[in-house]
């Protein structure tokens, strides 16, 4: 199946509306964290301060996206993601208002972590709306299944990739609190929409519901994908310190966009490959990909071949992701789905904050070389995990039924 042929398949699912409002709805998310990042960095003049709001904000997500998702297999998706979304917005204004109030720091550490609590997760809710969608053709559950998780990949990727273009844009033509005001207005407004789109998915039985997450297949992916969140934030370390180091501080963006490409179109092929090649076989050959095309990061002389360079990671990144979602999927009770699919991301939240962290201590001691060595860790742990724990009798079909939706597709 062809990339197209796979947005094609989606559109027969449940139509583009479904698709350009859960990318419009989840386009916020990195807005957010940069922009914030930004704003605050310039009404404060301190870098420090700018990067300890946005983390609170991502750390908040991280442990409130979870319980929200929680609450969303249990009473439904449409109460819980339009209350989140009015409330998130307006948690967000309330921050840039405090920061233009010259509030003190622990209150902006303080609002930012209410308002990633707050969070809509509009990501891992459209997964399983998309798969209790594929649950309605039997016939060809599977590839709907593998067409839903590779477009859903390509469109987080997206969203990353153009929320902090349209940051910074605003921040040229207006203001960074523009920015952020405008992410809060995206989210108010097509958060609602995806909360009251027809496809919604309405709550599990109680029985159902208590269905337990301590899966050890579903445990184990939280370690690959906070791999790839660590990958994530070294990568993006790296390659600033790379060229602020080459005289072209400028070309960062485009770097990290070429790796988003890739990405995205090797993701969306992920619905082509055959029924037949295995799930964890293809976390494996995905995971050794990004392991051995994290080597040329520590060997590229200029910025071009660190551009080929990073157009291959890539290839490896959208199939990484959308076998490990897959897995999940098989690997998390039908009633959950939601909560299974949001922990994982959350595990990549968290590594992606540390991987920052982490990497800008490295980079300023080795410089770009030392980022890139926490990218080839990453990629390599995640090979390890892959290898050597995953089984894949934790992850068999299921076969199961989908919820029934609150609406016609």
């Amino acid at each position: 199946m062809s990339p197209l042929g796979t947005l094609r398949r989606m559109h027969a699912i449940a139509g583009a509306p479904q698709l350009i409002v859960s990318f419009l709805a989840r386009l916020p998310v990195s807005m957010v964290l940069i922009g914030t990042l930004t704003l605050v960095t310039v009404e404060t003049g301190s870098v420090a301060a700018g990067g300890l709001v946005s983390g609170a904000i991502a750390l908040g997500e991280a442990l409130g996206g979870p319980v929200i998702a929680r609450f969303a297999d249990r009473i439904g998706q449409r109460p819980v993601v339009l209350a989140t979304s009015l409330l998130d917005a307006a948690l967000i204004a309330a921050l840039v208002a405090a920061v233009y109030s010259g509030a003190p720091l622990p209150l902006l550490v303080l609002s930012a972590a209410a308002a990633g609590l707050c969070m809509p997760q509009i990501g891992p809710l459209a997964r399983s709306r998309w798969i209790a969608l594929a649950g309605r053709r039997p016939h060809d559950r599977e590839r709907s299944v593998a067409a839903a998780l590779s477009v859903e990949g390509v469109l987080d990727e997206t969203g990353f990739v153009i929320g902090p273009a349209l940051v910074g844009v605003l921040a040229v033509v207006a203001d960074p609190g523009i920015a952020v005001l405008g992410a809060a207005a995206l989210i108010g407004v097509f958060g609602s929409a995806f909360a009251l789109h027809p496809t919604a998915l309405p709550g599990a039985p109680a029985e159902a519901a208590q269905e337990s997450l301590l899966r050890l297949g579903l445990l184990v992916l939280t370690v690959p994908m906070f791999c790839q969140g660590l990958f994530f934030g070294a990568t993006s370390t790296g390659v600033t310190a790379f060229t602020q180091e080459a005289g072209h501080g400028d070309l960062a963006g485009l770097m990290y966009a070429v790796m988003g490409v890739s990405s995205a179109v090797s993701g969306l092929l992920m619905a082509s490959v055959p029924a037949s090649v295995p799930l964890p076989l293809r976390l494996r050959a995905a995971a050794l990909l990004l392991t051995v095309c994290s080597v040329p990061l520590l060997l590229a002389p200029g910025p071009v071949t660190l551009a080929l360079a990073m157009l291959a990671l890539g290839c490896g990144i959208g199939p990484h992701i959308v076998s490990l979602f897959g897995l999940a999927e098989r690997a998390a009770p039908a009633a959950r789905l939601g909560q299974a699919m949001t922990v994982i991301v959350s595990s990549l939240i968290v590594g992606q904050s540390l991987g920052s962290m982490a990497a800008g201590r490295l980079a300023e001691e080795f410089g770009f070389h030392g980022a890139f060595l926490m990218t080839l860790g990453a990629s390599a742990t995640a090979l390890a995990v892959a290898v050597g724990v995953v089984r894949s009798r934790w992850y068999r079909p299921a076969g199961r039924a989908a919820p029934a939706t609150a609406g016609a597709a």
